[in-house]
């Protein structure tokens, strides 16, 4: 089994990438990743088209999941559909984070072949559903199919180029349900404690095959509100991922001085950052402060969402809804309207400024004199 990279090999692989400005991807025709990847419903001409908009802002790499239970009925087929996508995403000047498994559950059920339900009226990602799923994860006598996954979707593509990252498992342990637009629920709480198994279980599996592609998990228990950046990340799960990735990366929905606090703590691993989600305006995560932010502390950075469509994310977490009425005039997540149009163009003009150095110099040197 091939150890950990260590913090040389890492950081000397992140030099070679460039700077990396993305989004979390899904075409507006899906639902959910299942919707996204099955045979019936992969829409390669709304990617390809989608693509087309994000390149000519100037993004250069995404993040996508994949879904267990269509690779268990359909291996043959989902891999030709992977290589598609990935030719596509090439096409395009774009490089692929591939995320093996979620817990991401939202709409409260498990995952299922065929036709998807349609989305639930004015409640944010309601047709989400995990990858193996929750209650899969919970089963022990399930972990030899995992395990077989892992190991045929890494060994397949493991020196395919057009792949950046390997993203084993995104937020292992989440047990939210979105009931409705303003109310929530959660999974049992023994999610976490099978998720956290499950977590060690993945890199070990993944690094006997050994894979030319780093491999992450991404941190993502933050505290609301956040008393002192030293509480985020300390969940059991955050501190396995941290320990076991070969490049950081983490998620952070968080207000711009909150931001800034976890990039300081998150430097102390010496390694590189990886950004795999962020943007929510209403509390503060805006692309106004935080892409500059990130350009200066050299983190790659993922965005949630590309195009406003079937997951509704454009609203708010029912969190968000339940305390703030005057929510509507914002989108939560996404960045272009089903034609194309930006949400707001100065947000892609952002992203431009981002992907060229020399113009991003007077926003870094800006921000150095607020810090």
């Amino acid at each position: 089994m091939r150890a950990q990279w260590s913090k040389e090999e890492a950081n000397a692989w992140y030099q070679r990438q460039g700077c990396l400005c993305g989004f979390n991807y899904l075409p507006r025709t899906a639902v959910n990743w299942n919707e996204l990847w099955q045979a019936e419903t992969f829409d390669i001409a709304t990617i390809d088209e989608e693509l087309g908009w994000a390149e000519n802002v100037g993004y250069n790499t995404l993040r996508v999941n994949l879904p267990f239970i269509v690779w268990l009925h359909d291996r043959e087929g989902l891999f030709a559909r992977i290589d598609a996508f990935l030719s596509v995403a090439r096409k395009h000047g774009m490089s692929v984070m591939l995320t093996l498994m979620d817990d991401c559950g939202f709409s409260g059920n498990e995952p299922h072949l065929g036709l998807q339900e349609a989305p639930i009226p004015g409640v944010h990602n309601s047709r989400a559903v995990a990858s193996p799923g929750r209650d899969t994860v919970c089963n022990l006598s399930a972990r030899n199919s995992i395990e077989r996954y892992i190991h045929d979707v890494i060994t397949t593509f493991r020196a395919d180029g057009r792949i950046l990252l390997w993203d084993l498992y995104n937020e292992p342990g989440n047990r939210g349900i979105f009931i409705s637009g303003a109310d929530e629920a959660l999974y049992a709480e023994k999610l976490e404690v099978f998720a956290l198994d499950l977590l060690r279980q993945a890199f070990q599996w993944a690094r006997d095959v050994n894979p030319i592609q780093p491999l992450t998990v991404g941190a993502w228990h933050i505290p609301d509100p956040i008393s002192h950046p030293a509480n985020t990340y300390q969940h059991p799960i955050d501190q396995e991922a941290l320990a076991q990735s070969d490049v950081i990366s983490f998620h952070a929905y968080v207000a711009t001085p909150d931001m800034v606090g976890l990039i300081n703590q998150l430097n102390q691993f010496g390694r590189p950052l990886f950004c795999t989600e962020w943007l929510a305006r209403h509390v503060g995560s805006t692309f106004e402060e935080q892409l500059p932010l990130m350009r200066t502390h050299n983190i790659a950075c993922y965005h949630w969402g590309l195009v406003a469509g079937k997951t509704q994310t454009t609203l708010p977490w029912p969190s968000i809804v339940k305390r703030r009425k005057d929510y509507a005039h914002l989108w939560f997540h996404d960045v272009f309207d089903v034609h194309g149009i930006p949400f707001r163009q100065s947000e892609m003009a952002l992203v431009s400024r981002f992907m060229h150095s020399d113009e991003m110099r007077a926003l870094e040197t800006d921000m150095r004199k607020n810090d």
